[in-house]
């Protein structure tokens, strides 16, 4: 079954795409070219994948680790929705759910 995501970008264009029940949020975004850079690859030692999830969606998913509200501190432009992609998999019920990628984000593989 695939779980259909919004990505938002700073200037309200959408970009949607598709994955599959255990990917992450970071793997998605990344395949579909976002600038979410993941420079730890998951390990929760950075902050570049941060993303803003809607607040009807927020609530929905499971609850943030104490690690990862340390690492969204360091992150720019954080708001109360605010998670790492890297720490969201993908589950059937997220079918539809919008996140947007902050206006700072940037991805330096690309630079």
């Amino acid at each position: 079954m695939s779980i259909k995501i919004k990505f938002i970008d700073e200037h309200g264009d959408v970009t949607e795409g598709q994955g599959e029940p255990g990917d992450s949020l970071l793997s998605l975004g990344q395949a579909l070219g976002l600038p979410l850079e993941g420079t730890c690859e998951g390990q929760m030692a950075c902050s570049t994948c941060h993303v803003i999830v809607d607040a009807v969606w927020f609530d929905k998913l499971p609850e943030a680790s104490e690690e990862e509200e340390d690492m969204l501190d360091f992150a720019a432009g954080a708001r109360r929705t605010s998670r790492l992609s890297c720490q969201i998999e993908l589950t059937p019920k997220m079918d539809g759910m919008s996140v947007t990628v902050p206006s700072e984000a940037h991805d330096m593989r690309r630079m």
